[in-house]
């Protein structure tokens, strides 16, 4: 449990401070919505190519990560069929789908995976699959149904790479592919941006904490305790069955599958919903509420499988 409670707490301080910056107006009225700007636009996409460049991309190939994938898609997909059913539109139906099945695998799951699981790398084909494929392909979504209005056929093809979070991917994908090598003060200089990303989302969404409503109350509340029982409780679960009954798996691996899934939901959604302006209490709720749930499903997973 010392990993679990030393990723929490990482967390927990830098939203804090976050919050702190917020209630005492240090960033002025748009701090909040600057940070995020900075996030989406400039630290996410070098922590993205950083990432993807220096990875070998076959460990995309891996059978956990199949696990995690197919999880990933099912609750996702039963967001979207209800979403579509409640005519909730493309945009709030595409965040609240990230935020029933986006895992934070990078600031909480790494401590987690290093302290419960033993190996940091685990984390690494999960992060790959959710920034290289899963994000671009939502965020290309919600570009699309946001721009489709008069805009012509052939530019709308061409949305995805306008968003600097894709092309960031296709680039760190060729460099890696290709086994091209960046110019050392330029490869240094992407590194010391990416290194911005999480305490820059993190601070965002704990400004964003100054002022909210009590979670789950408001009129998108409908949504989020959906997103978070799918996140929380079907996730996991869903990754034991697939794991265990499906593929066979046992032991250390079918542990860290399952605690995969348990993580809860990831800050860079607040981060994608404040860039399109969609979703954005929403996906704080989910986040907030997920967050804290987690210790809970860690433990009850840690407990019936460590």
């Amino acid at each position: 449990m010392g990993g679990v409670i030393s990723g929490f707490a990482v967390i927990a301080v830098v939203v804090g401070v976050g919050y702190l910056l917020g209630r005492w107006t240090v960033l002025g009225a748009s701090g909040r919505e600057v940070l995020s700007l900075l996030t989406f636009n400039v630290a996410t996409p070098a922590l993205l190519f950083a990432l993807t460049s220096a990875s070998d991309l076959a460990v995309l190939l891996s059978q956990p990560l199949l696990v995690t994938v197919l999880a990933t898609l099912v609750c996702a997909g039963v967001f979207v069929v209800v979403g579509a059913l409640r005519r909730w539109g493309v945009g709030r139906t595409t965040i609240g789908a990230l935020s029933a099945s986006y895992v934070n695998a990078g600031n909480l799951g790494i401590p987690i995976a290093s302290y419960v699981l033993g190996d940091a790398s685990l984390m690494v084909p999960v992060i790959l699959f959710q920034m290289v494929l899963y994000t671009p392909v939502a965020l290309t979504v919600i570009d699309l149904a946001q721009g489709a209005g008069g805009v012509p056929a052939w530019r709308r093809v061409a949305t995805p790479l306008r968003n600097p979070v894709v092309v960031a991917a296709l680039a760190g994908i060729v460099v890696s592919v290709t086994g091209l090598t960046l110019w050392h003060p330029l490869g240094d200089a992407v590194d010391l941006i990416a290194g911005m990303a999480v305490p820059a989302m993190l601070l965002a969404y704990g400004i964003s904490l100054r002022g909210a409503s009590t979670p789950g109350r408001g009129e998108d509340s409908a949504m989020v305790w959906l997103a978070v029982a799918l996140k929380t409780v079907l996730q996991p679960v869903l990754a034991w069955v697939l794991a265990a009954l499906v593929f066979g798996l046992e032991g250390p691996t079918l542990l860290a599958v399952v605690v995969i899934a348990a993580l809860p939901a990831a800050q860079n959604i607040f981060t994608h919903a404040s860039r399109y302006r969609v979703g954005v209490d929403q996906a704080r709720e989910v986040i907030l509420l997920t967050t804290l749930l987690a210790p809970v499903a860690l433990t009850v997973v840690a407990a019936l499988l460590g």
